[in-house]
């Protein structure tokens, strides 16, 4: 399984055209962590999995989205709703609450990956205005049989960082 995530382009749209085109035969979902700042008739969204913002001021996409993709439960949301940039703890139990595997959400910039109880939480960064780091960022996960991979790259697709973890069985 391998998807791609994405967050925070605020209203930029030829970063999330060039992905589509660089992915559409290589990742099984794209996810977009909302402040897309784009409307759901925006040719740019078509095909990704996108969630509201806090700067996305219409209703076009919903706050929330679960997902399962193969045999993984992806739950999307933007995260301010969460309270994100102080802990990760509201959002482990809405987590546990919809039995995701993985948790994706944006709103802080500011890459970033942590294991919590099982559940993988990633936050891409922002493809257009990030925090903490310089770089433009989107993720990429990957998962086999017994190790998920979490890849960050930059706009240019060079990768910049990377996190492997062991997935127990049972």
């Amino acid at each position: 399984m391998k998807v791609l995530i994405v967050s925070d382009n605020h209203g930029s749209t030829s970063e999330l055209r060039l992905l589509k085109e660089k992915y559409a035969t290589e990742v099984d979902a794209f996810f977009h962590c909302g402040d897309s700042e784009l409307s759901s008739t925006d040719e740019e969204v078509r095909g990704y999995y996108i969630v509201r913002g806090n700067c996305d001021y219409g209703v076009d996409f919903p706050v929330d989205i679960t997902k399962d993709v193969q045999d993984t439960r992806f739950y999307v949301t933007h995260g301010h709703l969460y309270g994100i940039k102080t802990s990760l703890q509201r959002i482990l139990y809405r987590a546990v609450e919809v039995e995701a595997n993985i948790v994706c959400f944006g709103h802080s910039h500011v890459r970033g990956v942590e294991m919590i109880d099982g559940i993988l939480f990633v936050n891409p960064g922002s493809i257009l205005l990030p925090r903490l780091y310089k770089e433009k960022t989107y993720a990429l996960i990957e998962k086999d049989n017994e190790q998920m991979t979490v890849r960050f790259l930059n706009t240019e697709h060079e990768e910049i960082d990377y996190v492997t973890f062991s997935i127990s069985q049972g």
